[in-house]
């Protein structure tokens, strides 16, 4: 099976929850994992019965230990040290993920879930078709989930995750960049400061996309 196939139609976990809420949660990965999602990418995690809650990762950070410190302070630490470090050790790496509905029987909601999951869940990457069905044009509801939330880099946030869906609806549906500009527009008439932010932002990513 091709890579392409794979990141179609597969979900690979990649990781297990810490801690969790209704708006979202943090979890654990292991930092070699060549599946690490990235900023802005759409994570799933299946529960029982019929249920999936749907979150976009909005901050990564590594933590560091004593090992890390002390070996952050050698003079002409080899890079074999460093990889062994990277590779063999339990390194602790967190993801923050803010939820922006659920799946439940079939039909998805773009409101946040019934009940917050459990800590040790596991979460998943989405494939292809989970962010095609997610965004589909007319179900762009969940976007006030991010735009309403404080503690969240919005605008990066957006940019990120709507090039990523720019992308994917490319070829079926060419017109949902522009039904999606238009939706944030509406949600943030009335901050302009943030409008202006976040149009700048997905300026710079659609720049990305062009190049």
């Amino acid at each position: 099976m091709s890579e392409q196939t794979l990141s179609t139609f597969q979900n690979i976990p990649i990781g297990r929850l810490l801690r969790s809420s209704i708006q979202g949660c943090a979890v654990g990965c292991h930092l070699n994992q060549q599946t690490l999602p990235a900023f802005g990418d759409l994570l799933r995690i299946p529960l029982e019965p019929h249920l999936t809650i749907y979150g976009l990762v909005y901050d990564i950070h590594v933590d560091d230990d004593g090992l890390v410190r002390q070996l952050a302070s050698t003079a002409g630490i080899r890079p074999e040290v460093i990889e062994d470090n990277r590779q063999n050790r339990n390194v602790p790496l967190e993801m923050s993920v803010a939820f922006v509905g659920y799946e439940q029987n079939g039909v998805i909601t773009y409101l946040l879930p019934p009940h917050p999951p459990l800590t040790l869940d596991v979460i998943e990457t989405c494939s292809t078709q989970d962010l095609l069905r997610f965004t589909h044009s007319c179900q762009l509801g969940y976007l006030r989930l991010l735009t309403n939330d404080p503690a969240l880099p919005t605008a990066e946030l957006l940019a990120v995750h709507l090039r990523a869906a720019m992308t994917a609806h490319a070829d079926s549906d060419p017109e949902w960049q522009d039904h999606a500009i238009r939706a944030v527009i509406a949600l943030l008439k009335d901050d302009p400061a943030q409008l202006i932010n976040l149009l700048s932002a997905l300026s710079a990513a659609e720049g990305g996309l062009n190049d």
